[in-house]
């Protein structure tokens, strides 16, 4: 008998952009576990990272392409997942997005069209792929999002994206309760910083990373190694009794009041 926690389990992921985002770290630790996986991309551009990704998995990997702001979109890398499978287990949702000029100035000059961009894409995304996903989790499931402390607190440059993903973290809730009595779990990891490519727009994000090694009890944010362990417990049956959560994987900087 297999002892991996995720044998058997059927998962869909998005968000993997290339080898340094926490999707991918997330991805590979649940197929180390044993789940079998579907992916999306985001546009043409990134496919072929992802399908170089994925093909390290092995071949025939299903790959669909899916731009969350679209219902249609949704709906069609749906109608392919039911061509694989007939009920999906696990989702990941590790997908946001704000202009580049609304992570550099003061928050209150952000336009109304990147507000509403950046909850579109990093927000409501979830509501929208969960209520696709939950048709397929016949057997109950877990949907697990990332966010930032940036939701709870101020984190300069941050701006609407902190805004956005204290929507998230809302939203997560909202859907553990709806979803609950389905045996669905909704909850959230508050990832400390890691370089990814989306870390990577956010002015002074070097000095951030800086302030997590000084402040932090563990001296130190997290790596995505880390992330993937903690997004392989939240899927397993050892979470089964928690959903709408934020579960903070930072090092313990939450903690700290100064």
């Amino acid at each position: 008998m297999s002892s991996k926690l995720l044998d058997g389990k059927i998962g869909v992921v998005f968000g993997v952009a290339n080898k340094r985002s926490i999707a991918w770290a997330i991805a590979q630790a649940w197929s180390a576990a044993g789940a079998k996986l579907i992916f999306n991309y985001q546009g043409e551009r990134l496919k072929e990272n992802v399908e170089d990704l994925v093909s390290t998995f092995g071949r025939d990997i299903p790959l669909y392409g899916c731009d969350v702001t679209s219902d249609s979109e949704i709906f069609q890398f749906f109608q392919h997942v039911r061509n694989h499978t007939d009920r999906v287990d696990l989702m990941l949702h590790s997908v946001a997005f704000a202009p580049r000029e609304a992570l550099e100035g003061d928050f209150l000059s952000t336009s109304r069209e990147a507000f509403l961009l950046a909850h579109n894409i990093s927000a409501y995304s979830l509501l929208g792929l969960a209520r696709e996903a939950a048709s397929l989790m016949t057997n109950g499931g877990s949907i697990i999002s990332m966010t930032y402390y940036g939701a709870e607190k101020v984190v300069p440059h941050y701006n609407v994206m902190g805004v956005a993903k204290a929507s998230l973290e809302a939203t997560t809730r909202y859907l553990a309760y709806d979803l609950g009595p389905r045996k669905i779990r909704v909850n959230c990891i508050s990832a400390g910083p890691v370089q990814t490519l989306s870390a990577r727009g956010i002015a002074g994000f070097t000095s951030m990373l800086k302030h997590y090694q000084e402040r932090a009890p563990l001296k130190r944010s997290c790596d995505p190694a880390e992330l993937g362990h903690t997004g392989v417990f939240l899927a397993s049956d050892g979470a089964s009794a928690i959903t709408g959560q934020v579960i903070y994987v930072d090092g313990g900087y939450q903690i700290m009041g100064m």
